[in-house]
């Protein structure tokens, strides 16, 4: 007498992951990296400089750029839900914020750079202090640069009528890059700004 053996269920087909998702996150993995090597560096040459001037003499806390580049995040979350709902008006309003917010950033960044060099003499060949501050800000700025480029490019080809709504895929990636750019600033706030002094 035959009896009937239980069915082996079949395992689903494995797939690929997503090409763009496993960019984005090498890329956040490999920039994560060349931060952290800017960082030690910053670390392990404060308090070393023989001459100013210091970073206690010349550094002010960056409060409202910190704040603008903070809430830029919450911004372009808000514009990411508003296009997967197919709401292209809060979009553009959400992704012209948060290009505000970015923006105000930079200029007050580029306002404390001119203070140091214009008014504290302080700039990359002072000394180690110089060398290293400059070197870190900057990787972070140009990051910054970078994530607005891409920012002010979606603006641009959704007001000239882009369908972005078939992009909503690229959009969460910028908007993955943008988060990385806003998290790797609260660590460069507390090296250089809190540690650091």
């Amino acid at each position: 007498m035959l009896t009937e053996q239980p069915a082996i269920p079949l395992e689903s087909e494995w797939t690929l992951p997503d090409r763009g998702t496993i960019g984005i996150i090498f890329l956040i993995i490999t920039e994560s990296a060349l931060f952290t090597i800017f960082v030690v560096a910053y670390l392990v040459y404060a308090g070393k400089s023989l001459s100013g001037p210091y970073p206690k003499d010349v550094l002010e806390l960056p409060v409202l750029a910190s704040i603008c580049l903070l809430s830029s995040s919450l911004t372009i979350v808000f514009a990411e839900h508003a296009l997967e709902h197919n709401q292209l008006g809060r979009f553009k309003l959400w992704w012209l914020a948060t290009i505000c917010l970015g923006m105000e950033f930079l200029i007050s960044t580029g306002l404390e750079w001119r203070k140091l060099i214009v008014e504290d003499h302080l700039t990359i060949a002072t000394n180690l202090f110089g060398s290293t501050y400059y070197s870190l800000v900057g990787l972070h700025a140009s990051h910054v640069i970078v994530g607005m480029s891409f920012l002010l490019l979606t603006l641009f080809a959704t007001l000239s009528g882009f369908p972005i709504r078939t992009q909503v895929r690229r959009v969460k990636f910028l908007s993955w890059y943008w988060h990385f750019v806003d998290v790797v600033w609260i660590v460069v706030f507390l090296v250089v700004y809190v540690v650091g002094r």
